[in-house]
């Protein structure tokens, strides 16, 4: 088959590596991918938010289907954009309609969809510019510290934990009057601050079926012992070693399950993926955030425990039968550790060039995928983003599987790259020589 996949970043690589790794991929295009993508596959100077030049591509290059990895296409409406073209419409394309990006489009939205479906989550209300003062008399009466999230997509940074009374007001004010996040941050909501450990469950379905992927545990600050700023996400380890049996049984009937049947019920389609953000309070599992396709840089970590056909998967997923696909993953373990520059995730330098890249990795103890990345005109490959390189370390166990991330990771240098020391630490110590 021909599949176009959009996006450029470090989970675009990994669906990449994926996805030609198949027998069923004849040709792959990426847009605008990076120069990662650009070593499998070919990538196409397109953005994702292009949808008449996309539109365009899909037809004259006879694709098959269309992947959609970031949220911003889903949430701009690129589903509902091909359903609408008469010569688009059957082309099976993965990821859910406009009405359903807004899970992750719009915490307001999710939070609602939440409380009809009966699915735990924190407590919350939603504020804008003309209830600021009923905001903050609401911040009065919450226990620290206090969560303020901007309603609208922030590239994962919209999230602020505040520890006094005095930061929660002057927080929400910058957010909703001095438009601190954008127009995303015209909505906020005070959330319910959850004490637990954090964890990332992945859903794939056709609206109807579902499959629960491989869970991982991602880390968003910048600084070691979760310090500082939230990121895109610095790490992930896959499996997550408290997520027992019985822990993802009740995440499965309590949140998966209301979850795709509220979809179905109030007639919201879906098809792709889902990834839910636990927190795990004391064995029981509550949403934190819904997003509405895979994770980054978790899908670094998942992808290389799925043992079946990738392609086979999007496929049925696209086609509506994944009833009939037969999933399977690998016994191994990864660990996933993010390469940034210098910076981030305030301002950063773009155009460094990347040392250490031939000949650092094979196949069974270490992959590298890249994020911000590109290729200079000499062939070089230069920083071109915050997060710019993910490795993922495989092995038997995630000792093994940070051991093997951590040594590629000391292979690969430019000006000033950073990157956390501590990843899966909280959750094991790393096993020594």
């Amino acid at each position: 088959m021909n599949i176009l996949l959009l996006g450029s970043g470090g989970r675009e690589h990994a669906f990449a590596w994926k996805i030609v790794n198949s027998k069923k991929c004849n040709q792959l295009y990426v847009a605008p991918g990076n120069a990662g993508t650009g070593q499998i596959a070919e990538n196409i100077p397109l953005s994702v938010t292009d949808f008449e030049g996309l539109a365009d591509f899909v037809l004259h290059k006879k694709i098959d289907f269309v992947v959609v990895g970031p949220e911003e296409p889903l949430v701009r409406g690129i589903v509902d954009f091909f359903a609408a073209r008469e010569d688009l419409k059957n082309i099976p394309i993965i990821g859910p309609g406009q009405i359903g990006a807004q899970l992750e489009g719009s915490k307001d939205f999710s939070k609602k969809f939440m409380e009809r479906c009966g699915i735990p989550t924190a407590a919350s209300q939603t504020f804008t510019k003309e209830t600021l003062e009923e905001g903050l008399k609401f911040i009065d009466l919450q226990e620290l510290p206090i969560v303020l999230k901007a309603d609208g997509l922030a590239a994962g940074k919209g999230v602020l934990i505040c520890n006094s009374y005095d930061e929660a007001k002057a927080s929400l004010k910058e957010m909703l009057l001095e438009s601190k996040f954008g127009s995303a941050s015209e909505k906020v909501v005070i959330e319910q601050f959850l004490s637990g450990v954090e964890l990332s469950v992945f859903v794939a379905t056709d609206g109807i079926h579902y499959i629960i992927l491989p869970e991982a545990k991602d880390y968003k600050r910048i600084g070691e012992g979760d310090t500082g700023l939230n990121t895109g996400g610095m790490g992930a380890i896959s499996p997550v070693p408290f997520a027992d049996k019985e822990f993802l049984e009740k995440v499965e009937s309590r949140i998966v399950i209301p979850t795709i049947k509220g979809l179905e019920k109030q007639n919201i389609p879906y098809t792709g993926f889902l990834f839910i953000g636990l927190m795990n309070v004391n064995g029981d599992p509550y949403v934190i955030e819904y997003n509405v396709r895979m994770g980054d840089p978790e899908t670094q970590a998942v992808l290389p425990r799925i043992k079946s056909d990738f392609v086979d998967l999007l496929y049925a997923l696209g086609t509506k039968k994944l009833h009939q696909y037969q999933f399977e993953t690998e016994n191994s373990c990864t660990a996933t550790v993010v390469m940034v520059a210098g910076g981030y995730p305030e301002s950063y330098r773009k155009g460094d060039t990347i040392e250490g890249l031939k000949g650092i990795e094979s196949a069974d103890k270490s992959l590298t995928f890249h994020a911000g990345t590109q290729l200079s005109n000499s062939n070089k490959v230069l920083t071109n983003g915050g997060r710019v390189m993910a490795v993922t370390g495989i092995g038997n166990d995630p000792y093994k599987a940070l051991k093997n991330a951590y040594n590629t990771v000391e292979k690969i240098s430019w000006v000033n790259v950073s990157f956390r020391k501590d990843i899966g630490q909280d959750l094991l110590a790393l096993k020594k020589d």
